[in-house]
């Protein structure tokens, strides 16, 4: 799986605003959000806007306004942030894995595909928000992390 530059800062950009409802700062700006992250600033003000137009982020504008949670970090998991800025987490070509249709050797390639989303599923609906921010994984995760094959580029 490659993850998108897109999708790695809009996970950047969500656990800078969980940080900032856990520590009471209020809303953040989205250059020091960029800043604090080392996300070009342009990039950085689309990429909260589609976290505004999904219902996760809010807005405030004025000196003292900016951007924050609309919900709990604990409900906002990856995926919803990866969805939010990218759409379905997994797909082929465009398609739905489900939707895709092989023949012969490939056949069961469909499979294959509906097994690897339900896998980033396991792990990217299982962490969340707040799991970032207080540095404790989900135990299923931990336990993948474990494995040193996990660790190896292939």
């Amino acid at each position: 799986m490659q993850v998108s530059a897109r999708a790695d800062y809009a996970l950047r950009a969500a656990s800078e605003l969980a940080r900032a409802k856990v520590e009471g700062t209020g809303p953040l700006k989205g250059e020091r959000i960029a800043a604090a992250q080392g996300i070009p600033k342009k990039f950085m003000e689309n990429i909260l806007l589609d976290l505004k137009h999904h219902g996760l982020v809010r807005t405030q504008r004025g000196a003292s306004g900016g951007y924050w949670l609309a919900v709990p970090a604990a409900e906002i998991t990856l995926a919803d942030v990866i969805r939010a800025v990218e759409g379905p987490l997994a797909n082929v070509r465009g398609e739905w894995p489900e939707a895709v249709e092989y023949t012969g050797s490939a056949e069961k390639l469909r499979e294959v595909w509906i097994a690897v989303r339900a896998s980033l599923r396991t792990v990217l609906e299982t962490v969340t928000l707040a799991d970032l921010v207080e540095g404790s994984l989900p135990p299923v995760v931990e336990g993948l992390t474990r494995n040193p094959e996990a660790w190896v580029h292939h």
